[in-house]
């Protein structure tokens, strides 16, 4: 329906000498004003110079596929009320039907490279549900960007160089001192939770029970099992939930010289014998974007909008947070993306300016860099805020709640709001088969559908009374139309959720869809002695059914057969 409205309206405008890039259509409120609706004759009123509603019968006028409508109204100052006929929506529900997912979803990316990175956690410790709700965020944006036509690359940061990681090490050093009878101090700021002991008793199966010479030498053994071990846990959990990489990059090789033997010179623009944080570091002092400035190194990101420049080398000699990160995001620029998302913690929303300011000193647009922000998570169990996670000991794991919730269910909650919004779950909500559990609500539809084809095949009426895609849509009443309407919206719910990166507008729709076929399932009998009325109800749940099945592969959420 959009595709065709938008060309209809673009034809019109153009006429008059205006090239519009972009069209607002919206879905009226209220039914008596139609089936989409558009105000660009309000928003062309300044540059044509002509009265709003002057332009929008302009329009009108110019349409010349008027045989789809069923009436085109101009309402108040210049909206434009398109209402489509009856005959021209069975048509379109026809061809749904039978292409399905090439109907559903338009190539709006043409094969553009797309990286998306998230969830990037920390491997010292287990992912909490912040960590899972920007997971289940960031494998439906793929999956989104994909359907679009998008060619997309999921990459997850392995954090495992710097201060975190060290912390791990030593948290685990202590508790594996102390299991062995000694009175060793346990960090203040160090890691707490049973996981810590159990990586102790985990590498203590592993070392034996003899204590090392060397400190230092055990302390970087113990680090570099406790950061693998919880990686190899973060990874596993991840693969539960349905999140999968295709690529994992480590912080620590950004610190390490470039030993392979096909390494070509000038290869990530900088010399063989430096690492890539300092060739970042020396492409950005040769474009006139670093100095030095009380015995520290800085970035002059103020030049780009910043509020304050920013030290990458400290005094001491140290790289900041800062440097690995730049280092990291020009390896980026060098593949050639076409757009580069990062999905981030609303914690750090401070540093986005700073970042997008270094795309900017690197030669790219600031928009090249996109960052998506997700708040924190709330655990209710009937109303009530859980209890911190007795072997996390600051949080609640994803882990716990994927075994008590479900992956699905957790992901379809995760992807119900903006993800820059807060968000409650309640537990015991999210475990109830009702209508208060909206993935139940949205999987319930889809397996009453399927429930419907079960019986037709064997009361043999499918066998008997052959196909119903040639159903008769004249026999669709009031109630029929309307959601006959709501599944011809999707494609344009989908591209805009694309063109957005919002896939949570997916969930919202999933939501409004099932809202619409429970009830009428309770008010209707869809196989019946009467043959034609059969076949056309049929058509309509096995539209509903096609395009709940291609919401839920979006949002990595299954579309069962039975429950």
């Amino acid at each position: 329906m959009e595709k065709i409205l938008r060309e209809a309206l673009l034809k019109a405008v153009k006429s008059q000498g205006v090239e519009i890039s972009s069209l607002e259509i919206e879905v009226p409120k209220e039914e008596g004003f139609g089936d989409l609706s558009t105000p660009v004759a309000m928003g062309l009123a300044k540059t044509l110079k002509k009265p709003p509603r002057k332009i929008a019968e302009d329009i009108v006028n110019s349409i010349e596929n008027k045989v789809i409508f069923e009436k085109i109204d101009i309402a108040g100052s210049g909206f434009i009320n398109f209402t489509f006929s009856k005959k021209y929506l069975c048509d379109e529900l026809k061809e749904l039907i039978k292409k399905q997912d090439d109907f559903l979803t338009e190539d709006i990316g043409k094969g553009k490279r797309v990286q998306i990175e998230f969830v990037s956690a920390n491997p010292t410790g287990p992912l909490h549900l912040g960590h899972g709700r920007g997971a289940a965020l960031g494998a439906a944006l793929s999956n989104l960007l994909i359907e679009a036509g998008y060619d997309i690359e999921k990459e997850y940061y392995i954090n495992d160089a710097g201060r975190q990681v060290k912390l791990l090490g030593m948290s685990v050093f202590a508790k594996y001192k102390q299991l062995l009878g000694k009175d060793y101090p346990f960090l203040e700021d160090g890691y707490k939770g049973d996981y810590i002991e159990d990586l102790a008793r985990e590498f203590m199966k592993i070392r034996g029970y003899g204590d090392a010479e060397n400190k230092d030498s055990l302390l970087e053994e113990i680090t570099d099992f406790a950061y693998k071990k919880m990686l190899d846990e973060i990874k596993k959990d991840l693969e539960d939930f349905g999140v999968f990489f295709d690529s994992w990059q480590s912080e620590r090789e950004l610190y390490t010289l470039p030993i392979s033997p096909h390494y070509k010179e000038g290869e990530w623009g900088g010399e063989i014998q430096k690492s890539e944080i300092e060739n970042s570091i020396d492409e950005l002092k040769n474009r006139g974007y670093i100095y030095e400035k009380d015995g520290a190194v800085w970035f002059k990101s103020t030049a780009f909008g910043d509020d304050k420049d920013r030290v990458v080398i400290k005094k001491e000699g140290d790289y900041t947070y800062f440097a690995p990160d730049i280092a990291y995001h020009r390896r980026k620029l060098k593949k050639g993306y076409d757009e580069i998302i990062d999905i981030w913690g609303a914690d750090h929303h401070g540093y986005v300016p700073r970042m997008q300011s270094v795309f900017q000193a690197l030669g790219y647009p600031r928009g090249h860099l996109r960052v998506l922000l997700v708040q924190m998570v709330t655990l209710l169990r009937e109303g009530k805020p859980v209890q911190m996670s007795k072997r996390a000991g600051e949080f609640i794991t994803l882990r716990e709640v994927i075994d008590e919730i479900g992956a699905d269910t957790i992901k379809f909650l995760f992807l119900t709001r903006r993800p820059d919004s807060h968000l409650e779950i309640d537990i015991e909500v999210a475990k109830a088969q009702s209508s208060e559990n909206p993935v139940y609500y949205v999987q319930y539809a889809h397996a009453r559908i399927n429930s419907i084809f079960e019986k037709a095949k064997e009361s043999s009426w499918l066998m008997a009374h052959g196909s119903w895609i040639d159903f008769n849509g004249e026999l669709f009443n009031d109630e029929e139309m309307r959601i006959v309407k709501k599944l011809l919206l999707y494609p344009m719910i989908f591209k805009n959720a694309a063109l957005a990166h919002e896939p949570h507008r997916i969930t919202f729709y999933l939501q409004e869809l099932a809202g619409m076929f429970h009830p009428y399932y309770h008010k209707y009998r869809v196989v019946s002695e009467d043959i034609e009325l059969t076949k056309s109800r049929l058509a309509l749940c096995a539209a509903i059914m096609i395009v709940l099945k291609h919401g839920l592969k979006i949002l990595s959420v299954k579309a069962p057969e039975r429950m």
